[in-house]
């Protein structure tokens, strides 16, 4: 089909076009507006390792940045407490502690879902699955561009539970880091000393003692330190207004998606249909004026 032609059916098509857009946009706008919205619990941590008197620091003998300086990525006890922040026993404490699997469940049980899964006899009431699962897509960790500090973000439809699953994370988080540098420590403390007391030699027992004192320091240090892992620069907080989804983004969105969407499905059915019939074919069929235009005898 020529391209003149095509264009000329298209714009023909023109107030057609314009009142599916109108249709289309009405219907998605009107889901995005249905759409529940939740609230943003933020914090921005930093790693202790980059502070002057870091943890880590003293636990270890080596200097800091062995990776690198242009190695931006976390390392040391910070990965660990990023990695602990979704983790599945974060998820059991959370489950445990706070009213979240009441919450989601009430959630699914919602709307045209809900009524959804109860037609097809799903499963409605939430598990632990379901939280990992929701702390994997909705647990954000940004780093904040060349800077050392990290954002940490958590939405959730209920304010005060978004606030206070986060704080409830960044707790169990930096807890679990501590517990495992003291268990760490203790139990090379332990060690030590049975074979302290098995070993006669005096320079190896000189030896033990030096690595003794390192870990009986590393144990001190871990006690002592409020914080092994994560340093708060900014406290967890909560938004007044709740903001995901961002409304006026997907409306200003959806204004550039479904005339595209139109016009492309336009355009697609009037090169299926094919050029239109010459005027002096116009009461015959379909098929016989195609015959026509091939020079075909119909």
């Amino acid at each position: 089909m020529p391209l003149e032609e095509l264009l000329r059916r298209v714009w023909g098509w023109r107030w057609r076009m314009l009142a599916a857009v109108v249709l289309l946009y009405a219907a998605a706008a009107s889901l995005i507006w249905s759409w529940p919205r939740s609230y943003v619990a933020a914090m921005d941590v930093a790693p202790a390792e980059t502070t002057s008197m870091a943890t880590s620091a003293l636990l270890s003998p080596v200097p800091l940045m062995q990776s690198g300086l242009l190695d931006s990525r976390p390392g040391g006890n910070f990965a660990v407490y990023l990695s602990a922040l979704g983790s599945a026993e974060a998820a059991e404490m959370l489950a445990r502690d706070t009213p979240i699997l009441a919450q989601m469940t009430e959630r699914r049980a919602e709307g045209a879902m809900g009524a959804l899964r109860r037609a097809l006899d799903l499963r409605i009431e939430a598990d632990l699955d379901d939280l990992r699962g929701f702390l994997d897509r909705s647990l954000a960790t940004d780093q904040d561009g060349a800077a050392m500090t990290w954002s940490i973000t958590l939405p959730w439809r209920d304010r005060a539970l978004a606030l206070d699953m986060l704080r409830r994370l960044h707790g169990f988080a930096e807890a679990k880091v501590r517990d495992d540098l003291l268990l760490l420590a203790q139990g090379r403390i332990q060690a030590l000393n049975a074979r302290i007391a098995q070993e006669r030699d005096l320079y190896q027992r000189g030896a033990l003692f030096d690595l003794l004192a390192q870990q009986q320091r590393a144990a001190l240090v871990v006690a002592a330190d409020a914080v092994v892992a994560a340093r708060l620069v900014s406290a967890p907080m909560v938004e007044i207004r709740p903001s995901v989804p961002n409304r006026p983004l997907l409306l200003a969105l959806l204004g550039v998606a479904v005339p595209g969407f139109v016009l492309v499905l336009a355009l697609c059915v009037a090169l299926l249909r094919g050029p239109a019939p010459p005027p002096w074919l116009p009461a015959l069929p379909r098929r016989q004026a195609a015959r026509a235009r091939h020079g075909v005898d119909a």
